[in-house]
């Protein structure tokens, strides 16, 4: 149903609720992902007034508080500096992009958990490039594409390591040491905690001890806070809750923003979040109706030895996902 559609819908109940939910407007965004927002509302509103109908004679509005809880709606924006790294004068969170980001959540929240087991695998096929620089004659540096497409299975409960393939052949990769931030398998993520706040901060944890002050790291927490929420994102597929509870950590970080438009490595256009840093954008790009994760890029902003502005100078597009018995194998359609 398109917009036009739910102009000559009279709206229910249900429909006048949804519209006072606080942060839930479609007005100012360059994406319609209401659909499966609405119904993640609907379903969890649905389930409180079976358990306790309303008296007779009931505002519906009255109601919208516990709705709003439930579904965890509300984005707080009163996060300590002290809890997200943020140095002062930082610029806070674009209240489009934390907007996308709180519906990325609630449609990520809604998704069905993949059925694994230990010894199973994680399967993740994606196509993409990345850009080397390499010295030519005369002392110039010149930029070129390599091809970042590949398939990975990475163990489930890490015990089998992780095996790719790509053009260049396969490899298997044995587990290096217990599972990590920097390198997950499913198990640990379903360890880590759900509350945005606790996730940024364990997140944080690392981000400041390997690129805070006196590292000599050019990052900085912040910037390297939001692609460890990226590659985590990426790299498997993590359990819905925790895969909510990433995106709402990520619209807590200084300098995210929303970018109406990106195009990922398969061709596929979508709406994307971002933050910049060192002339660069790191943008995740989601689909504007299911709110997918499509893929991530990083844009050249300046022309610079990378290429013009506007260069895609890395670019990863997720095209499939699934689960399987073992390395190697290409799960059920």
């Amino acid at each position: 149903m398109n917009a036009a559609d739910d102009a000559r819908t009279e709206p229910s109940g249900h429909e006048e609720l949804f519209q006072r939910l606080p942060g839930l407007s479609d007005g100012e965004l360059p994406f319609r992902g209401h659909r499966p927002v609405k119904e993640h509302l609907m379903r969890e509103m649905a389930r409180g007034e079976q358990a306790a109908p309303r008296r007779a004679g009931r505002p519906l509005f009255l109601s919208l508080g516990v709705a709003a809880a439930a579904c965890a709606v509300v984005v707080t924006f009163a996060t300590a500096r002290s809890n997200t790294g943020e140095h002062a004068g930082a610029a806070r969170p674009q209240p489009a992009a934390v907007e996308l980001l709180d519906r990325v959540a609630l449609a990520a929240a809604s998704s069905q958990a993949p059925p694994v087991r230990d010894g199973q695998f994680m399967y993740t096929k994606t196509v993409g490039h990345s850009t080397s620089l390499s010295e030519v004659e005369g002392g110039g540096m010149e930029a070129a594409p390599t091809d970042e497409s590949a398939e990975r299975w990475l163990s489930v409960d890490g015990s089998a390591g992780m095996t790719t393939r790509t053009a260049r052949g396969s490899e298997t990769h044995p587990p290096e040491g217990p599972p990590s931030l920097n390198g997950p398998t499913y198990r640990f993520l379903e360890t880590l905690p759900t509350d945005p706040g606790k996730l940024l901060e364990l997140i944080y944890e690392d981000t400041r001890l390997n690129h805070g002050p006196g590292t000599g790291s050019t990052t900085g927490p912040d910037q390297q806070a939001f692609v460890a929420i990226g590659d985590l994102l990426r790299s498997v597929e993590a359990p819905p809750g925790l895969s909510a509870a990433l995106y709402r950590a990520a619209a807590r970080i200084p300098g995210v923003v929303l970018v109406p438009e990106a195009t990922d490595a398969a061709g596929r256009t979508g709406v994307a979040v971002a933050r910049v840093h060192n002339d660069e954008r790191t943008e995740w790009i989601f689909d504007r109706e299911s709110l997918r994760l499509l893929g991530a890029r990083t844009v050249a902003l300046e022309d610079s030895a990378w290429g013009k502005a506007g260069t895609a100078v890395t670019s990863v597009a997720i095209v499939a996902r699934g689960v399987t018995d073992r390395a190697g194998q290409l799960p059920r359609s």
